[in-house]
């Protein structure tokens, strides 16, 4: 059998045996095509299951590197490599084509995509104007509060809406804000004079500012919903024109970028956001180079 004909048996497997969506079937054949296609050219003549079976690993790393080369990223290689695993799984239990070099490869790792910062003026402005979503003054205040220390302390949006009334920060002291991050591991923040002068206001408008009460409510007194505060954000966004990637998370990575370009060292900015791992903030140095690039080349002559 020829490698084609192998690669619409595999196919017609996929779509009656396995039952696979059209969808999952059509992107395996365009895979597999293409690996097929490579070796063809690569072999110097289409495959059978012999040849298919007496693949080198040296054979699939070229395969691999090729497709760098065309500009495939590690996770579109990533899935290539899964498809031609499938397809080399049902040839050894169809056919008894084994090849173990497939064993050998490891699979590309993708890249995490870089986090998307807000600039210091459109961070400043959602955690400043946000009030201006609602003509209520409860919503005003508790949405100022709210997205004031989701920046001002660099908290994910779910560290914020747990906290309680007891928790909050106060005004006239050198605050400190005790958050639960990930995997209950808590870690202390400051709390910075404008953030704890918008805490107090909102409390003040507080349908039940008991200690046990949630901080931050919706308009019944529960608990707000992170639902609700990205849907007040989506809506600022788009009456000020800021970008897609406005989020409440874009806080969180705002606040890490812009204390890393003002000169904080990573392990400070590691414990402020209550990452396990220093890798994972190392990330904000990417971020910084990059605004650093695209800085140098829309302002040098011959950039």
């Amino acid at each position: 059998m020829m490698a084609e004909a192998a690669r619409a048996a595999f196919l017609d497997w996929l779509t009656h045996e396995r039952r696979a969506s059209p969808l999952t079937v059509s992107a395996y054949g365009r895979d597999i095509a293409g690996f097929l296609g490579f070796m063809a050219g690569h072999l110097g003549a289409e495959p059978d299951l012999a040849a298919l079976g007496a693949l080198r690993a040296a054979d699939l790393r070229a395969w691999l590197a090729w497709q760098a080369g065309r500009g495939a990223g590690n996770s579109t290689r990533a899935r290539h490599l899964a498809a031609v695993r499938s397809f080399f799984r049902f040839l050894a239990r169809r056919h008894g084509v084994n090849n173990a070099q497939l064993a050998l490869l490891a699979t590309p790792r993708a890249k995490p995509p870089l986090p998307h910062a807000l600039t210091p003026a459109e961070a400043l402005s959602v955690a400043g104007d946000i009030g201006e979503a609602s003509d209520r003054a409860f919503t005003q205040a508790r949405d100022t509060a709210l997205f004031s220390l989701l920046y001002g302390s660099g908290l994910r949006i779910a560290e914020a809406l747990a906290l309680d009334v007891a928790d909050a920060p106060r005004e006239g002291t050198d605050a400190m804000l005790r958050v639960v991050g990930k995997g209950a591991k808590p870690r202390i923040v400051p709390v910075l004079p404008a953030v704890r002068a918008a805490i107090a206001l909102w409390l003040r408008h507080h349908p039940a500012p008991s200690p046990a009460s949630p901080l931050f409510v919706g308009i019944r007194g529960e608990r707000l919903n992170p639902g609700v505060a990205q849907r007040t954000l989506r809506v600022f966004r788009q009456q000020n024109g800021l970008p897609e990637h406005t989020t409440p998370h874009a806080l969180r990575h705002s606040f890490a970028t812009h204390l890393l370009a003002e000169g904080a060292d990573l392990r400070t900015i590691q414990d402020l956001l209550g990452h396990a791992s220093l890798s994972t903030t190392q990330r904000y140095t990417a971020v910084d180079t990059a605004q650093l690039m695209a800085v140098w080349r829309r302002a040098h002559p011959r950039g």
